[in-house]
């Protein structure tokens, strides 16, 4: 199966058993936007959820936030995203339409990082690279991302806001709320889930590059002389993150930025790539971000940002390791990763081999026949059930379709009620991966299944 084949394969059972969906599909669509289905919410709330309990909760040291999406413009100046978070754009003489100069330059094997408008315009001259449809391209212009808008009723420079481009901001204006509520000593983290939006150029890839999406960010303030162990620290915790959600760790590259390539904020980036269907992309970073948004911050609100260490008495601004997240990219990584085709029986079988934990569906309650009182039965055991797990009935077409079915939406245990059920109070229950199949007790059931997801 090529690489292009098995992306599509994946888009498409997506959509057929509802996991994503194109945004405004039954109006044409709106590109670079996606709605996730019952089986894709279910799914992303477990990755955020995981993720909030092992970098929130089950730590002393952070503090979670949720900070607005419309914030002060003076932040975005402040910050720099005002005047530099723009990508390189440039535009078919006749068709007009415009493209990412750079994905153009990749698009021919080309490296276009670091590189200037006037070195992609000479690259793209050397090459002689035309636009998607074949025509000539105009020259390479930068492009601001960040989606404006205005507050109140009257639209002027002082009612300009704009939709946040990052989730990271909102935890460095609160960095002085959590130091006045708390107290906290350093090291301490700022952690937050929420939406970011990106005026994409050319939105492509699947979930990869979006308008909109949805990140899981923290913000670890630290002493500065602190910050190569600390970096090291949150390496290994990425590394280990990979794993318990169950990504393909052959398929993830770790690569470090090289200086002058990355952040101009970043002293050191570490890119964890991985090995998509369409390429290897980043699928999230960790990055060494010094003092510089806290101390632009500092100078451009007049507040001070300043950390006292009451056991030195020293004052200093703090500096700051971020590892960022992007919950879609994290899904479309996980469903590559989990997507699998087998032959059975001279049958193709799509099976998702999700880990338990993070599974959609953890059990699927079926009876065999929709008679005899099985269908009854069925639901008292569901019921009995759904208070542990996510559970899902189903009682549609034969008991092959619908072991296929959990298949493709990756659910690890089948329970089969039949006639025998009825008599002794046993089922079937079936394991996705091996599709081995054990007869146990109902009351049985739960511990049973701890035992094989623990």
């Amino acid at each position: 199966m090529s690489e292009e084949n098995r992306m599509q394969k994946i888009i498409s059972l997506a959509k057929r058993r509802g996991f994503i969906y194109q945004g405004s599909e039954i109006y044409g669509g709106l590109a670079g936007t996606w709605d996730y289905g019952p089986l894709g919410i279910a799914l992303k709330r477990n990755i955020t959820n995981l993720w909030w309990k092992r970098f929130v909760d089950d730590r002393s040291d952070m503090y979670g936030v949720d900070a607005a999406i419309l914030m002060n413009s003076k932040v975005w100046e402040a910050s720099g995203h005002v005047d530099g978070f723009a990508d390189p754009l440039v535009e078919d003489t006749k068709t007009k339409k415009r493209y990412r100069a750079d994905h153009l330059l990749e698009d021919e094997g080309i490296d276009a990082a670091g590189m200037t408008p006037e070195e992609m315009n000479a690259a793209i001259a050397e090459n002689d690279i035309q636009s998607p449809d074949g025509n000539p391209l105009g020259e390479v212009q930068q492009f601001n991302m960040m989606f404006k808008t205005n507050i109140g009723a009257v639209e002027d420079s002082s009612s300009v806001s704009y939709l946040r481009p990052e989730t990271a901001q909102g935890m460095f204006v609160n960095f002085k709320n959590i130091i006045d509520s708390f107290h906290p000593k350093l090291p301490f983290g700022i952690a937050q889930i929420g939406k970011a939006f990106r005026n994409e150029i050319t939105p492509r890839d699947f979930l990869f590059r979006t308008r909109e999406f949805e990140q899981m960010e923290i913000e670890y303030f630290i002493h500065p002389d602190e910050w190569e162990k600390h970096f090291d620290e949150w390496q290994r915790e990425l590394r280990e993150w990979n794993a318990f959600i169950g990504l393909d760790e052959e398929r993830i590259i770790e690569r470090v930025i090289p200086e002058g390539e990355g952040a101009h904020y970043a002293l050191k980036t570490i890119d964890f790539e991985f090995k998509y269907s369409f390429g290897q992309k980043e699928l999230f970073g960790l990055a060494y971000r010094t003092d510089y948004d806290l101390k632009k911050h500092h100078d451009g609100s007049g507040e001070s940002l300043e950390y006292f260490d009451q056991q030195s008495g020293d004052r200093f601004i703090p500096h700051v390791i971020e590892p960022s997240l992007g919950v879609d990219r994290t899904i479309l990584a996980l469903l590559e990763s989990v997507y699998s085709e087998e032959e059975v029986d001279g049958d193709t079988r799509t099976v998702l081999k999700f880990k338990p934990h993070v599974a959609p569906v953890m059990v699927a309650v079926l009876p065999l026949l929709r008679k005899d009182g099985l269908p009854e039965k069925a639901q008292e055991v569901f019921e009995g059930l759904r208070d542990v797990f996510v559970c899902q009935y189903d009682e549609t077409a034969s008991i092959g379709k619908r072991y296929r079915r959990q298949d493709e939406i990756g659910t690890p245990f089948c329970i089969t009620i039949d006639h025998d059920t009825l008599e002794d109070d046993t089922v079937t229950i079936r394991d996705r991966d091996s599709m081995e199949q054990d007869r146990v007790p109902v009351k049985e059931l739960e511990s049973y299944i701890q035992e094989r997801i623990s």
